[in-house]
């Protein structure tokens, strides 16, 4: 999922409390280039906000990083703002970051791994994209869409490393190999 089509995904979210969970999770997935377990698992207290409009967040426990030594990843300006949007409907002092939403009310509880995957593949899908297009969307796709993204942005691989929290250069490589990088340009 490249910033286009996260982009897109965006613009179909609907204009209730659902949209602006989808929208905030869709974004905040991509910036932190996070893993679905890891951005379910987000509390409130993971996240700071900045004075830039930016957030700093702290994901404390991913599938390489067993012992939870954590690590901390920035976000754009546009996912702060989100972020602010889906909160402040939300209002309630849950610790869960997303909750699941049930008859117009927020539930005290995380969201499962797979509703990422499923808010994906359902924003492809309202998006107007191919079926098969769609159905290759997974729930590592911010993952790897945002570090290609990295990649043609001009980062080089220590900053994209220590975006997505990649202690290897040989697991960031797959992640890279479709990237559409024309260094010539």
């Amino acid at each position: 999922m490249t910033k286009n089509y996260l982009d897109q995904f965006l613009a179909v979210q609907p204009d209730t409390p659902w949209g602006l969970r989808n929208k905030a999770m869709l974004s905040l997935g991509y910036d932190l280039l996070a893993r679905r377990s890891e951005l379910v698992a987000l509390t409130v207290n993971d996240v700071e906000f900045l004075c830039d409009g930016t957030l700093r967040v702290l994901i404390r426990r991913s599938k390489t990083d067993p012992e939870g030594y954590g690590r901390v990843a920035f976000t754009s300006k546009r996912t702060g703002q989100l972020m602010t949007d889906w909160l402040d409907w939300r209002s309630e002092d849950f610790q869960p970051l997303f909750n699941p939403i049930y008859h117009g009310h927020v539930v005290d509880r995380h969201l499962s791994d797979t509703s990422v995957k499923h808010l994906i593949k359902s924003a492809a899908k309202g998006a107007g994209l191919d079926p098969d297009e769609a159905n290759d969307f997974s729930g590592h796709s911010m993952r790897v869409g945002a570090a290609q993204d990295l990649l043609k942005a001009g980062h080089d691989t220590a900053a994209i490393m220590r975006a997505g929290g990649w202690k290897s250069i040989n697991v960031l490589t797959r992640y890279l190999e479709n990237a559409e990088c024309n260094v010539w340009l």
